[in-house]
This record gives structure tokens, sequence and C-alpha cells, in this order.
């Protein structure tokens, strides 16, 4: 395998990956626990092994700002957030992706206040599902480092041109250290070449950008964007397929299955949390029970289709997230079940179990408890916290 190995933490992984695509615009924000990528940024900026402008602003708001700038003019751009930083950018996000800017975002996934809490769950980024980005979620260093060199890829493409967040649990995958590939630079190259775009300002070729569109023109701009991201689920698998042909590593596409294929019972989750449910899957197989896990690496655009097909057969599905919707369910519970009811084809049982809040230890034995549940779920609530 080109390249070297390389000992890195799922921030400093995310860091590596932006040097070899090149940006020539960074603008971010530190907070916690994502600010180790940008403080690795600024040194690879400082020691000239990546050449790009460095901006540093007042707030997170300010640094989504000048990013779609820097954007409308043809550059590529990165920014990364957290948490409170992230909902402080929620009005600049509409602004990215309405005006069809490629800008792409890690995101380190942490809890939101109050109670004021910096431990990891996916409130942030799940509350921010209608803004009109791409949304994957790594289980892994490694994974981060491929979906952000994918992201950019993806989010560039003619088709799309929809600005893309890579999500990665806060702490634990952040900060936990394991060996990366990382590729040499002119094979990076040669799958992410230069961006252009003729979506930018131009004198030579004067377009109005960020303009105004009143009650007869705007929902066809919104229609626009509901169908680039359509099309980004196509243009991602491509991008998958090309960085395995030239780097050795394959992506299932928007999800992953791991034993599913004769499972009655499974575990529908997002993220690292997927590493801990895989061996206890394992382990109930080898006592003759038939489970499986299916892991969300998309939440946007929505694997509905992918999602029904991996769960045909099975009887009964847990939903585990680290993320609640006050007052109703969970919000990926909600995705996936709205996938069900568009097929008409439910399983006899779907269950949400919400897990993990504020950093909460979701643990093996939790693992176990679930996939039990899903074996007798009379008299259980639709939701439960674990």
């Amino acid at each position: 395998m080109a390249g070297m190995n390389m000992f890195l933490s799922g921030n400093e992984a995310v860091a590596a990956a932006v040097r070899l695509a090149r940006p020539q615009v960074i603008a971010a924000y530190p907070i916690t626990p994502q600010t180790t990528v940008i403080e690795r940024l600024a040194e690879m900026v400082e020691d000239g092994s990546l050449a790009s402008e460095y901006l540093h602003v007042e707030s997170e708001h300010s640094a989504l700002s000048a990013c779609i700038g820097a954007s409308a003019v043809g550059a590529r751009t990165f920014t990364a957030s957290s948490s409170q930083g992230l909902l402080y950018m929620a009005e600049c996000m509409h602004y990215a992706s309405g005006g069809r800017f490629p800008i792409v975002m890690m995101n380190a996934n942490r809890s939101v206040a109050l109670p004021w809490n910096i431990y990891g769950d996916q409130r942030d980024s799940l509350s921010l599902l209608d803004s009109g980005w791409i949304q994957a979620y790594a289980e892994d260093a490694q994974e981060a480092f491929d979906m952000l060199i994918q992201a950019f890829a993806v989010a560039e493409h003619p088709l799309v041109l929809t600005p893309a967040m890579v999500n990665l649990d806060g702490f634990a995958l952040t900060h936990t250290y394991e060996l990366v590939n990382v590729p040499d630079p002119s094979d990076v190259d040669a799958f992410l070449p230069r961006f252009t775009t003729a979506n930018r300002m131009d004198p030579e070729h004067p377009v109005s950008l960020g303009f105004t569109a009143g009650p007869q023109h705007n929902q066809a701009f919104k229609q626009l964007q509901h169908l680039a991201m359509l099309a980004s689920g196509q243009v991602i698998r491509e991008a998958e397929e090309r960085f395995g042909q030239r780097f050795g590593r394959s992506y299932p596409g928007l999800v992953e299955t791991y034993r599913c294929e004769d499972a009655e019972r499974v575990i529908v989750t997002l993220g690292s949390v997927a590493g801990t449910v895989r061996p206890v899957v394992d382990r109930l197989r080898s006592t003759g029970e038939r489970v499986g896990l299916l892991r969300i690496r998309y939440m946007r655009p929505f694997p509905d289709g992918e999602l029904r097909a991996a769960l045909a057969g099975a009887t009964s599905v847990g939903v585990l997230e680290k993320d609640i919707s006050f007052g109703y369910e969970g919000t990926v519970f909600t995705n996936v079940n709205s996938a069900f009811a568009r097929s008409g084809a439910s399983p006899r049982n779907l269950l949400n179990f919400i897990g993990g809040l504020g950093g909460k230890d979701i643990t093996p034995t939790d693992i176990e408890n679930l996939f039990a549940r899903l074996a007798a779920p009379e008299g259980l609530e639709t939701v439960t916290f674990i």
C-alpha cells in the first residue's frame, strides 16, 4: 500500500487529510474537542507544508462566513467546529448550501448545553440535518481521513455543488490514537484535482451570486438543492469506487452491514459506537443468535433504499443513537421509521434506544441487553433510554 502508516488521533487524521486536499483557504475558531484539528493545520501553514490562507477569525459564525466568501470566488475551503460552535454557524450553513458553495467542514460531535458538557453525543449535527449539507459519520480515524478527502471530491462535483460535513465522535474518536495510512501526495492530487467551478465571481464573466428570489422563483432553487443532494448519493458511491481503486481501501456506500444476511434482530447506529456493537454481534452469533449490525455512514443523503434492502429479512430492529428530539423520539429513528413506512414493509418490532448523551458510556453489556430486548419487546416503550 502506497504512503506511510502514522500513529494519529482522529483529529490529527483529519488535519493530515486536509493538508493533502490542499485547500486554498482555511478559516476556523477553536472549540473542544475540535481544536487540535485547526492547531495542526495552523502549524502546517506556518512550516510551509500546506500552502493555504489561514484566517484567524473571532467566532464560528465568522469562520463559515469567510469560507463562503472564499468559495464564492472559486477557492477550495475548509473549516471545523463542534457543539455550540456548530450551532453558532447555523445561519451561515443555509447560506452556504443555498449558494451551492462546496465547503467541507469537520465537526467533532459534542453535547450541547445546558447542562454544560464537553463530551460526545450527536445532538449538534443531527439538529442540522435540514441545513442542506451532506452529512457523513466516521467510525474510526482511517475512515475519517478517507471521508475527508472524498468529501471534497463529492461536494465539488458539478452535479452536487453542495457543502459537506464529516462528523467524528468527540473524544471517543477525535482523541483516540490508531494507525492511519497516509498516502503519497501525488496520489491524492490524482484523485482530487484542483477545484474549478463556473459558480463563482469572475470579472471576465460576471454573474450574480447570493441574490434574492421571491415567491415565484424561490421554490425552484430549493428543488434544485434537493435534486443535487439526491444526486450526491451516486457521486459518493462513484468516489468511493475510484478511491478504492487508487488506494486499496474500499467502502460500502451510504451504509455498512455486518452479518445482516440472515439476521432476525439488527441494531442500527452511526459513528464510533458501531465498534462496540460489532464484537457483541460476533459473540451472540457464536451462541446461535441471529443478530446483525447496520451502520449508517451518511445521514444526508439518507440511504432509505439501502437500509430497507439490508433489513428486509429482520423481524426486530433497534435504532441506537446519541440524540433525542425532545417530546418525540430520536432523529435517526424518525428517519429510519420513515424509510420503512414509505415501503410499507416495516419489521414487526421497531424500537428506539437513546444512549451516550453527554458522553455516557455505552458498554458491550448494554448492547447485549438491547439485543435481548429486541427478542422480547412486549411492554417496552418505543423510546428507551439506556
